[in-house]
């Protein structure tokens, strides 16, 4: 039961502090309310226990013996956060054709592209994953751990989002936040490539 404490304290730091995805929940809850944000929270944990049970089963190998596959990604990465940033900087306001919300195959697809994301499922593969018994075995107790984890953490962001939508009726109010929320994830994009 003592090797579980550290993995969800990692768990929970990864998954509750500021990065990509909670950006993007705080976003679509202010603009699309919780029933908006729900399936960009279960798309996340999806995406998330996909990648989390390929990087225990053996794909996080890969990253370790070729250190260009994971500058590949961090490039790749970054830039798709840049390409976020600048669609949510530009989005419309309340009046106008509003944006749509991010579906739940996109969120669950975009952890493909999300460092912070490969960060914690490489990690939680290579530090916390139990070497003994069975593999797979293994791989699922992490996964479903950081799922179980990840899941409250993610549902706080969207619903901060809610907590200040009524702050965001005003086009001017929506726009400014917008436009903090694209920068945010601007300099996550450099940050991602220094």
């Amino acid at each position: 039961m003592t090797e579980l404490l550290p993995l969800m304290s990692y768990c929970f730091v990864m998954s509750a502090t500021p990065g990509p995805n909670n950006v993007m929940l705080a976003t679509t809850g202010a603009n699309f309310g919780y029933r908006g944000a729900l399936p960009v929270i279960l798309g996340i944990q999806v995406g998330i226990f996909v990648q989390t049970m390929l990087m225990c089963v053996g794909l996080g190998s890969v990253f370790v013996a070729y250190t260009m596959a994971q500058q590949v990604l961090r490039i790749t990465g970054a830039l798709y956060l840049m390409f976020l940033a600048w669609k949510l900087a530009g989005a419309s306001v309340a009046g106008t054709s509003a944006p749509k919300a991010v579906s739940f195959t996109q969120a669950g697809l975009f952890q493909a592209l999300n460092p912070k994301s490969w960060l914690k499922a490489i990690t939680m593969a290579s530090v916390f994953m139990p070497s003994q018994s069975n593999m797979l075995a293994n791989a699922l107790l992490v996964s479903v751990i950081g799922t179980l984890v990840g899941m409250p953490c993610n549902t706080m962001w969207a619903l901060f989002g809610v907590s200040i939508r009524s702050m965001l009726k005003a086009p001017r109010n929506q726009r400014i936040f917008n436009l903090v929320m694209g920068a945010i994830l601007l300099l996550l994009a450099v940050m991602f490539l220094r």
